[in-house]
Formats: C-alpha cells, sequence, structure tokens
C-alpha cells in the first residue's frame, strides 16, 4: 500500500511540466488570438463620423474582443504565480485561472452568438451593407480557452503534489533564521554557554 502511495504521489509530481507548458501555451494564444478580429467583414472597415475617408475614420478594433485579450493575460499571469508559490495560496491562485479560463469560453460562446450582427450594424451606420461572418482567431481562442480551463483543473487538483521552490528561494531574513534554528551546536558552543553561565541544554 505504501509503494503504491508513493508511486502515485511520485507520479504527480511528474504532472508538474507539462500541465504548466500547457498552461503557459493556451494562456499565451489566448492573449494572442483574443487581440486579432473574430469577425471576417471582407474588407469593409467601421469608423465614426467627420473623419478620413468619405467622411469617415477607420477603426481597427472592428469585430474584436478585447475582454478574451486581457482575460488572456491574466491567465499567464495566474500561470506565473503558479511557478513560484506553494501549498494553499498555487491552489487557490489555480482556482483562479480556472475561473479566468471559463470566462473566456463564456466570451467566445456569447461573441459567436452576437458579435456578427454588432459589427452588421455598425457597418450599416457607415453605409457598407455587410454580412460578416466568423472568422478562424474566435475558433482559435475557444480551443486554447478550453485547453486552458483543462490545464487549470488539473492545477487545482494537482497542485499538493507538485515541487515547490526551495528555502534558498525565500526572503534573506527568512533563510537566516531557519539556518540559525537548524544548524547543529558543537562541542565548543556548549563550553562557550557554561563559561557564560547559560545551561545549553535548554
Amino acid at each position: 500500500m505504501t509503494g503504491e502511495t508513493g508511486g502515485g504521489v511520485h507520479g504527480r509530481r511528474r504532472t508538474f511540466g507539462p500541465v504548466v507548458l500547457l498552461g503557459l501555451a493556451s494562456s499565451g494564444l489566448v492573449a494572442f488570438a483574443g487581440t486579432r478580429a473574430w469577425v471576417d467583414t471582407g474588407g469593409a472597415t467601421g469608423g465614426v463620423n467627420g473623419l478620413g475617408q468619405s467622411g469617415m475614420a477607420t477603426t481597427a478594433d472592428l469585430g474584436t474582443s478585447p475582454l478574451a485579450g486581457a482575460l488572456g493575460l491574466v491567465l499567464l499571469a495566474c500561470w506565473g504565480v503558479v511557478l513560484v508559490t506553494r501549498r494553499w495560496f498555487r491552489r487557490a491562485v489555480a482556482v483562479l485561472a480556472t475561473v479566468t479560463a471559463v470566462g473566456v469560453v463564456a466570451t467566445v460562446v456569447t461573441a459567436a452568438r452576437t458579435l456578427p450582427d454588432d459589427v452588421a450594424a455598425e457597418l450599416a451606420s457607415t453605409g457598407q451593407a455587410v454580412d460578416p461572418t466568423l472568422g478562424p482567431w474566435l475558433f482559435v481562442t475557444g480551443a486554447a480557452a478550453v485547453v486552458a480551463v483543462l490545464a487549470a483543473a488539473a492545477a487545482v487538483r494537482l497542485a499538493p503534489a507538485w515541487p515547490e521552490m526551495g528555502a534558498r528561494y525565500d526572503a534573506p531574513a527568512d533563510a537566516t533564521e531557519a539556518a540559525a534554528v537548524e544548524q547543529p551546536r558543537t562541542s565548543l558552543d556548549l563550553w562557550k554557554a557554561l563559561d557564560e553561565g547559560h545551561d545549553p541544554t535548554r
């Protein structure tokens, strides 16, 4: 029984690298794809009255979802924190990453249903009759977000068994105190304590 338990713990420890790499890769893809245009307008552009060609100023963010890109950056930050933290705090950050990734999935689903109509309405206000279609970046973002959810959920479950950074990465004061507590006392130290009137056995 002990051997099986030890093997199971060792197996969970080995998931640290793959899960973290998967989380970082999927989060990075969400952060990038989330800033791309999710709707294909066939070259049409939105704008505001009074500027640019035909009295309109083109906008570069037509058909995009800034929220997805922002959530992707939050995901990346969460995985960075997971790398350098320990115990319950690491697990709490993994929970936050899971919730954030689910938020990206919800954003993609909502955009797939409403974004083409919103873009069509904006283009109609500029006199352009276009029937926008969903572009590939929306599906890339959605797929990456699903992978990010799975990776973060795995981190929540496996984090307690993952390796942690050693004490040498702690604050200098903490490391000095730990070294002072753990340092064994030599016979010379004991004699000095006796000479000074201290009881070295306490």
